[in-house]
Parts: C-alpha cells; sequence; structure tokens
C-alpha cells in the first residue's frame, strides 16, 4: 500500500505534464477502506474514477467517472452493448442507499480496526508472518521465511489457505506469499473471531 505522499506526488506530476489522473476504484472502492472511495484517505481527487464489482451487489454492472470537461462533444459516441441495464443500475443505485442507511464505510472502518488488530496479534505469534497491512476491510498478511530477509514464503503461505479451507474458512491468496482479507462490510464481528481463531491454528500447523 503506497504512501500518501507517493499518491499526492503522482497527482502533481499529472498535472505538470497535462497527464489525466485515473483511479481504479473497481475493488478498493464502495466503502471497502472506510471511506467511499480509498483515494480519499490520501486528499487526492482524481481526474477518472472507475468502479464496478461492489457496485451492484453482484449484479454485472460498472461506472466510469469523470469531470465533465473530459466529456464526449457528440452525443452518442461513445456507446456500449449492456450500458443502462435498468436492473443492473437499479441494484446500483440500492447498493448506494445500503450503504448509506447502515452506515457500511463506519462499519468497514470499525470492523477493520478490529481485523487488523486480531491479524498483528497472529504477527505477535507466529515469525512466518512478515507485514500486516492495508485500511478498513481490505487487510492483508504477508507470510516470509525470514522477517529481516523477506524472503517469500510461498509453500507456507498455500498450505494455510488450504487447511483453512479444510477446516471452515476460504481465503484468498494474493501476490507472491500474501492472503488478502476482503469480507462483506456487515459482517458480524464473531465471525472475524472464528475466522482469525481458524487462521491461528492453520499457521501454528503449516509452519510448525
Amino acid at each position: 500500500m503506497p504512501p500518501s505522499e507517493f499518491i499526492q506526488i503522482m497527482r502533481k506530476v499529472a498535472d505538470k505534464y497535462g497527464i489525466l489522473y485515473v483511479d481504479d476504484e473497481v475493488q478498493a472502492g464502495m466503502g471497502r477502506t472506510g471511506r467511499l472511495w480509498a483515494i480519499e484517505h490520501h486528499d487526492v481527487v482524481p481526474d477518472i474514477l472507475c468502479t464496478a464489482k461492489a457496485l451492484g451487489s453482484g449484479m454485472p454492472v460498472g461506472a466510469t467517472v469523470f469531470n465533465s470537461l473530459f466529456d464526449f462533444g457528440v452525443q452518442g459516441a461513445h456507446s456500449n452493448t449492456y450500458g443502462g441495464n435498468p436492473v443492473a443500475c437499479r441494484s446500483a443505485l440500492a447498493t448506494i442507499d445500503v450503504i448509506e442507511e447502515e452506515d457500511l464505510m463506519g462499519a468497514a472502518e470499525k470492523k477493520g480496526a478490529h481485523l487488523r488488530k486480531g491479524l498483528e496479534e497472529l504477527m505477535e505469534r507466529h515469525e512466518v508472518i512478515g507485514d500486516v497491512r492495508g485500511l478498513g476491510l481490505m487487510l492483508t498478511t504477508e507470510f516470509v521465511k525470514d522477517r529481516d530477509t523477506k524472503e517469500y514464503a510461498v509453500e507456507v503461505r498455500d498450505r494455510i489457505v488450504e487447511l483453512c479451507y479444510k477446516r471452515g474458512l476460504i481465503l484468498l491468496p494474493c501476490g507472491k506469499s500474501g492472503i488478502r482479507y476482503i469480507p462483506p462490510l456487515n459482517i458480524e464481528t464473531e465471525h472475524l473471531d472464528t475466522a482469525l481463531e481458524i487462521l491461528d491454528g492453520a499457521i501454528r500447523d503449516a509452519s510448525g
């Protein structure tokens, strides 16, 4: 996860050379990080923002949001086969309503802090965890053979994912040796605790 300074420098470079700044929020958007858009954590406004996935709560829908300065000059200059699908659009509007009415951004921030604390506690107990990072309910643990060299522990990571699956917890590996945690924003805290308990045992058995 890049520091805010990096994101802000990229914005300045883009402005200096007349480059449009595009923010991909397909996975990080819709409240996942505790803000509607992840880029809000960095105090940067993009020229173009892309969103999808959670936007429709399972319905196939995506959106490209941009400053009107970049709009097409002629109506009909841009079109697509499924654009404006009424069912998908209704699903997106309902999703936005639920996010606001149930304060799912606040939930992501609060439950994300709870999950991060649990993962950091696992890191204290297991040397094989080299890093815990992320925002809100979009977190990652990196598994390493040595915390100083940061050599990837791919086989251990894969074994942990397998053991968790066999014990009722489905996890998604990412990168060279990471596991990412992106549960539903309305997940119950006790479910997070159950997941952490299963993960704890899997790490112990895979790296012991």
